[in-house]
């Protein structure tokens, strides 16, 4: 079922590999921005008023570090607006150096029933060389205030001096904190951010060690009883997000605020990257969509079939005849004879195997083509 998205663009601090779109120095735009953002959901929700929404993830920048009672007002906007299901997955992220026990009662209020949890590693050296603004002790404390609760906390890998020990320091620390789900994934360093500099002087680990790195970490998660159900993500049995299935699902999707991004009526939306310009237009009544493109049978095609392997479930052929009315076989002959050796086959299911799954896009290159 289709998901609602809301971007929060504000942050203390920009940590050193971030290529996300986000303000550390507008934080007093705040309430003019949320204020926006409460119009934007009215006006959305005006030509969606006969769906019905089953998650609703606000993410940024850091949701957290903003004053919570805009956090409260805006689900209270969404719950108005929107038609939710019965027990729709809501979700934050969260900087553990934001958060104290009022917010999370607050949030909890809201019905925010999922929190995400931005840990990277448990090394604080190494934490303080991404600029983050929390140490591992103000992690722990969060999990303290979380306890009982479904969150999940993200895993970076690849970082300046990251060793398998760091790995299975920071993979224990989440797991003895409660943890029910991880995201764990690679560090890419994106040309205009701080840490690119590093990778330019080889300062990072190449390709190898950190596939090096992943390999160690999925068996370290595999035996905590986590589970792989994406490249990047791993559970807890029952606690996959249903917010990013729906993403790899090929799933709707409508985004809220500056730079979110929608996917609708097999139309694809991008909300302006300005701030400034993103409240100019919601105050005189306008969408803020810089591109609007039709999805093109082909690319669509792809879309499924590259989402699809990206998880341990795989391509379902019945479900992609009944998107297309078609083979995906067929349609992708060449790239699938290509690639078959790296596939397990199950009934009507393909997924890639697990050895290579990590390794997914070097294999869906060929599908691209």
């Amino acid at each position: 079922m289709p998901g609602i998205y809301i971007h929060i663009p504000f942050c203390k601090h920009k940590c050193t590999y971030c290529d996300f779109v986000s303000f550390p120095n507008r934080l007093n735009f705040a309430e003019a921005y949320m204020a926006c953002l409460y119009k934007e959901v009215e006006m959305r929700a005006r030509e969606l008023e006969k769906v019905v929404f089953d998650t609703v993830y606000i993410g940024g920048g850091t949701p957290s570090v903003i004053d919570p009672k805009y956090i409260y007002g805006l689900m209270k906007k969404i719950v108005t607006c929107f038609h939710l299901t019965k027990d729709p997955e809501v979700t934050i992220e969260m900087n553990p150096g934001t958060v104290d026990a009022e917010k999370i009662a607050i949030y909890k209020r809201a019905g925010i029933n999922r929190f995400s949890v931005g840990l990277q590693t448990a090394v604080d050296s190494q934490l303080e060389e991404l600029g983050r603004i929390h140490t591992k002790a103000d992690f722990v404390a969060t999990c303290r205030l979380l306890k009982g609760e479904n969150f999940s906390a993200d895993v970076m890998l690849g970082l300046k001096g990251q060793t398998k020990a760091d790995v299975e320091e920071t993979i224990s620390l989440v797991d003895e904190n409660g943890a029910t789900h991880v995201s764990m994934y690679a560090l890419t360093p994106e040309d205009g951010t701080p840490i690119y500099t590093d990778y330019l002087n080889g300062e990072l680990p190449d390709g190898d060690e950190v596939a090096s790195l992943y390999d160690y970490g999925r068996a370290l998660l595999k035996e905590r009883g986590y589970l792989r159900y994406e490249v990047s993500n791993f559970c807890k049995p029952g606690f996959g997000s249903r917010h990013n299935m729906n993403y790899w699902k090929r799933g709707e999707y409508i985004g809220l605020g500056v730079a979110a991004s929608s996917f609708f009526f097999g139309k694809r939306m991008t909300n302006t990257f300005d701030l400034d310009e993103y409240m100019k237009c919601i105050l005189s009544g306008h969408f803020p969509v810089i591109t609007s493109e039709e999805v093109e049978e082909g690319d669509a095609k792809f879309e499924f079939v590259m989402l699809a392997l990206r998880t341990v479930f795989g391509i379902s052929s019945k479900a992609y005849e009944k998107a297309f009315k078609s083979d995906w076989k067929k349609d992708f002959a060449r790239a699938y004879e290509a690639t078959r050796q790296y596939f397990d086959e199950e009934g009507d299911t393909t997924r890639i195997k697990d050895e290579y799954l990590y390794v997914q896009n070097q294999i869906l290159t060929e599908f691209l083509a």
